[in-house]
């Protein structure tokens, strides 16, 4: 892949997962900041990009992506990296994991996140969706766990996938933004395969670029604090 690659991103938001996913693959790569504080991802330049209104994008040779999985996926299919080889059995279950993190792990952590798109401005009802889907994301870190243990191998081990720079995101955001003032509830060491995972995670080269680039402070997943970005908000 010679042609360079340009991010739309915010920092700590979903761009993070594909920022990592270049760095681990060492691929030349530009980024545009999508200014959160501005709403900028709102505006028309950026819609025309990606019409949801969602980060990231990513610009490439077969056109602008959108949508994380879909992103990632295309990455890995392009330089033949970060996934089981297509005829290996843990191919399958790769796949299975990969879409469940995107559209209920993530999903899940989204309507917490940001209850008044999906529930509106009453903040009592509010309160009740974000209590329902701190239930569910409790569930979902089960879920997770008990899959991995079930299928080793798919992350955690010595040549990282997708899933080991995909999980390590989602168990920092459920930490540090889907627990309530003064109701801490998640202990990542109550998960030992994920823990692991975000451990390890840790030490790769991708991640000491990513806390660079968005200040992420010196544990992003095993104890993360808010980031503290050279540019632009996390939300």
């Amino acid at each position: 892949m010679e042609t360079t690659l340009r991010l739309h991103y915010a920092p700590d938001n979903a761009s993070l997962i594909i920022r990592l996913a270049l760095e681990e693959l060492g691929l030349a790569y530009e980024t545009c900041l999508v200014d959160r504080a501005t709403g900028a991802q709102s505006q028309p330049a950026y819609l025309a990009l990606n019409p949801n209104g969602t980060i990231p994008a990513l610009e490439t040779p077969d056109g602008v992506l959108f949508e994380t999985a879909a992103i990632l996926m295309w990455l890995s299919e392009t330089t033949g990296k970060l996934a089981p080889a297509v005829d290996t059995p843990k191919r399958a279950h790769f796949l299975k994991w990969m879409i469940w993190c995107s559209n209920t792990f993530q999903v899940d952590l989204r309507h917490f996140f940001y209850p008044e798109k999906f529930i509106g401005p009453d903040p009592d009802q509010q309160r009740q969706l974000r209590g329902m889907f701190r239930a569910r994301i409790e569930g979902d870190l089960d879920i997770l766990e008990a899959g991995l243990v079930a299928t080793p191998g798919l992350a955690g081990g010595g040549t990282p996938t997708l899933l080991d720079i995909y999980i390590p995101c989602l168990l920092r955001w459920t930490k540090l933004y889907a627990e309530l003032p003064n109701q801490p509830w998640f202990e990542l060491s109550r998960y030992p395969i994920l823990h692991a995972i975000a451990q390890r995670a840790e030490t790769r080269a991708s991640t000491q670029a990513a806390q660079i680039a968005e200040g992420l402070g010196p544990h992003p997943f095993t104890a993360p604090i808010l980031a503290t970005p050279p540019e632009g908000s996390a939300t």
